[in-house]
């Protein structure tokens, strides 16, 4: 079955871009000329997702996710907007936003989005909101990829005043971290959750990770990197192969190399993840 995206053109550059990868992926497009023209393509067509103007603010596409429901309420919003703040991001993952991305675009990005968006089924409850203010976010979220990916979205635009680099080294660091604790500790079922938590304090953001799992001793993970002897980096390599384990093993250690402090707990199944601010 052929999906279809509507994407809402006032950056036509972008929206050009957008709409080409989408192509290159089969899936079918539309470029609207603005959210009213929007509203009017849905009332006649059914789409399988929406991508937000770049120009407008994430309250004034919120305002629209809303009238996009009362219309067809399947449809999955990707928003853009020229930036975003913390309480904008607690918005929209209250009002069940696919995704959010804030400027500067990647085209590239936002089109493999739309496409995951267009194509995902039974997703609306896979990251619920426990609690949440522009200093500590609480979720709930299901062990499936596709959900990793977009909680790494979200929460990376839960933006601090650290720089750019420091920021993409501790969403690598979270990214690495809560693919493990998905795999290895709910075994990507999603009928499992894991517990999340985004603090910011003035001095450094930190990450909370709690999965279902029976957790770990580090005696008991020679197959993953951070386990192995000093002055022996790739030990781990040769035990996987003999294990039959796919190359990897490295999560972890690369993890711990990026944030200033890793803390697991005594069984291993929650973890801490800090980042200085400065």
């Amino acid at each position: 079955m052929t999906r279809r995206v509507l994407v809402i053109n006032t950056d036509p550059q972008l929206g050009r871009a957008i709409g080409e990868a989408l192509a290159a992926k089969s899936c079918s497009f539309e470029l609207a000329a603005g959210d009213a023209d929007a509203l009017r393509r849905l009332r006649r067509t059914s789409f399988d997702a929406l991508v937000t103007s770049p120009l407008t603010n994430i309250e004034e596409d919120l305002a629209l996710v809303e009238e996009v429901r009362d219309t067809r309420p399947g449809v999955k919003v990707i928003i853009l907007a020229p930036q975003s703040s913390p309480e904008d991001v607690i918005a929209a993952l209250r009002a069940r936003v696919f995704v959010c991305f804030s400027a500067p675009f990647d085209a590239g990005e936002i089109s493999e989005s739309a496409y995951r968006a267009a194509t995902a089924e039974d997703w609306q409850g896979d990251i619920e909101v426990i609690s949440a203010h522009k200093e500590w976010v609480s979720l709930r979220v299901n062990c499936r990829l596709l959900t990793a990916e977009r909680l790494v979205q979200f929460l990376g635009e839960l933006r601090s005043e650290m720089p750019d680099v420091a920021h993409q080294e501790l969403m690598f660091a979270f990214h690495e971290i809560i693919m493990n604790s998905m795999e290895h500790g709910a075994g990507f079922d999603p009928e499992h959750v894991v517990e999340v938590a985004a603090v910011r304090t003035s001095r450094a953001t930190v990450f909370y990770v709690r999965d279902p799992g029976e957790g770990f001793r580090r005696d008991a993970i020679p197959h993953a990197a951070v386990s192995n002897p000093a002055g022996e980096p790739t030990a781990h390599m040769q035990l996987r192969a003999e294990q039959g384990i796919r190359p990897g093993g490295y999560g972890i250690l690369l993890a711990r190399s990026l944030v200033d402090e890793l803390i697991f707990s005594e069984i291993g199944n929650e973890v801490l993840l800090i980042k200085h601010t400065a």
